[in-house]
């Protein structure tokens, strides 16, 4: 369990990962991505991750190369999307995110989504790029139990990382106990289901004993179930107050208490039913 803001955790090829970084899902390319990840490069995040139908792959690129902080000390996560899938389709879209990001490795390439009778031939071009080191690491978002099965059949190379949307009212434990079995690093989007539990009373009378929001529980927990994190913020404020959650440790009892706010309730798409 990681214990400060740039603690990493080690992926299963050994590369290593920070536990906790920032998402730039919905912040728009230009001056307002620049700032957020600017933001928090400045107060210590070393994990941006991204995407190319994100459309802000540029800001995020020129925020990291203007930065002060070195591009080997910084962990960049792209993703494939779901037109691009398929072999040559998906060594296309690397390049393109090679290009916007203005650098000439990923550390983490992501298939975004499951596409019915791609994602196969995907992740046959996701191995050569890693086999060819023009990425550290692959791996899936969004993907199922079933889906990974799959995956396994036709693969050569295990997905390090599934990323999935994850937060107490989704805790998905039947998937987070068939990636750790697995030795896949399960990873949190929309760890405040988009803002959706912040008046969560559970959560609220937990942060009052500890002088934290309901956002920062949700962060803690993450990290006590040992899941990476990338909570999506543009303001300075809340890039601060997010990673703000390493000074206190929530019990076994709150734990199970945020726990049993599970209702298997999205606030994105079932990948089984995305088209």
């Amino acid at each position: 369990m990681i214990k400060h803001l740039q603690d990493t955790v080690k992926l299963n090829n050994g590369v290593e990962m920070p536990g906790f970084g920032l998402g730039v899902y919905k912040v728009d390319d230009g001056d307002v991505v620049y700032q957020a990840v600017d933001g928090a490069l400045e107060a210590g995040y070393r994990s941006i991750d991204t995407a190319s139908y994100y459309f802000n792959e540029k800001g995020v690129g020129q925020a990291i190369k203007d930065s002060r902080v070195a591009r080997e000390d910084i962990f960049i996560t792209s993703k494939v999307w779901n037109d691009q899938q398929g072999y040559e389709g998906t060594l296309q879209a690397f390049e393109e995110s090679l290009e916007n990001l203005q650098t000439d490795y990923l550390d983490l390439y992501l298939i975004h989504w499951p596409v019915k009778d791609k994602f196969t031939d995907t992740w046959r071009a996701m191995e050569k790029l890693y086999k060819d080191e023009r990425v550290r690491a692959i791996g899936v978002s969004n993907f199922h139990v079933h889906h990974l099965k799959k995956l396994f059949a036709e693969s050569t190379v295990m997905p390090a990382i599934d990323q999935v949307e994850y937060h107490p009212h989704l805790t998905q434990e039947e998937l987070h106990d068939f990636c750790k079995l697995e030795g896949i690093q399960l990873e949190a989007w929309s760890p405040l289901k988009r803002g959706q539990l912040l008046d969560e009373p559970v959560l609220n009378e937990i942060g009052q004993k500890y002088n934290k929001t309901a956002a920062q529980v949700i962060l803690r927990w993450d990290i006590q179930n040992e899941v990476i994190t990338i909570p999506k913020t543009i303001t300075d404020k809340r890039i601060a107050e997010n990673a703000d959650v390493f000074d206190f440790f929530l019990t076994e009892n709150e734990m199970k208490q945020i726990q049993a706010l599970n209702k298997n309730d999205r606030a994105g798409t079932n990948p089984d039913s995305y088209d």
